[in-house]
């Protein structure tokens, strides 16, 4: 597949996939945020806030293969709505590459949205559906059905990402001080590469693969021990772990919200309030060798390989 429109280019997941693919040999046609000025033929302009027609992003597809969706954000605010970025244009995109004849169409969703009930799990896991259901159906012209699958890594770390500065400045702090459900809930974090080179796999020689893929890495561990893992793979001495009490962590919450540039927030309390792991072996059998383990990814995420 040589020509893939991947959306959210310019974002921590998306601009990895980007040149991953472009390493693998494929041409990449980013779209990018309207507040960017496109830079090369290879870039256009979407606006996930107003482009909720199919009829849209028919003109964008022609001569493309295949098309990564990689656009996500945490949180609702006035000027990045939620509902239109997570679940009505994807769903106008995924209706238009259906129209277009595109082959392939890979999703980056997140692991637990098909059982939470915040704005980002139901939002995510409504254009999920509408995908699979898409693929499921049987093209009226008796041509070839759409290829889709559902991407849904566990925490992904690396730099850029905000949840993973938020984890590396709480490392460098002597005392942690963190809400109990979130110091228990265990995660198995995936190295953004790693992500990337799976969306790369599921483009290549996984391109077979259709439904949800959950994406995990080798080892899942609370997430107090993975904050304590990232100080040590910093070289600080080991913290002291506080949990918070719940009127406080509900009232820190609640003034996240107010701040909407701030990744912590009622939204991102649920979401890391509960585990987030899944079958490890998934994630390593797309990457034909082993992924990155958290004890490692300070040295090989963070800083770089």
């Amino acid at each position: 597949m040589s020509n893939i429109f991947l959306t959210g280019a310019t974002g921590f997941v998306g601009r990895h996939v980007a040149a991953r693919l472009r390493a693998d040999g494929h041409r990449v046609v980013e779209g990018i945020s309207p507040r960017r000025k496109p830079s090369s033929p290879d870039q256009c302009t979407v606006d996930f806030t107003r482009d909720l027609s199919a009829a849209a992003w028919l003109p964008r597809l022609a001569g493309i293969d295949a098309v990564v969706n990689a656009v996500g954000v945490l949180r609702d605010s006035p000027r990045q709505r939620i509902a239109a970025l997570h679940r009505d244009a994807p769903r106008a995109l995924f209706d238009a590459c259906a129209q277009a004849g595109v082959r392939r169409v890979v999703q980056v969703s997140a692991l637990g949205v098909d059982g939470g009930d915040t704005q980002y799990a139901s939002t995510k896991r409504a254009a999920d559906e509408h995908l699979l259901a898409l693929a499921a159906r049987a093209p009226a012209d008796g041509g070839t059905a759409l290829s889709a699958c559902v991407v849904r890594p566990s925490v992904v770390f690396g730099k850029g990402g905000a949840s993973s500065a938020l984890f590396m400045n709480l490392a460098k702090l002597p005392v942690v001080v963190l809400p109990r459900p979130v110091l228990n809930a265990r995660v198995q974090p995936v190295a953004v590469q790693d992500l990337a080179e799976a969306i790369a796999a599921l483009l290549g020689r996984a391109a077979d693969r259709q439904g949800v893929v959950e994406c995990a890495g080798p080892e899942a561990l609370p997430m107090g021990d993975l904050i304590a893992s990232l100080r040590a793979q910093s070289g600080h001495g080991k913290a002291g772990v506080l949990p918070l009490p719940e009127p406080l962590t509900r009232l820190s919450a609640r003034l996240g919200d107010l701040v909407p540039a701030s990744p912590w927030c009622s939204e991102s309390l649920a979401m890391l309030g509960t585990d987030n792991v899944a079958d490890a072996t998934v994630l390593q059998g797309l990457l034909e060798r082993p992924a990155v383990h958290y004890r490692d990814l300070v040295a090989r995420a963070w800083n770089g390989r």
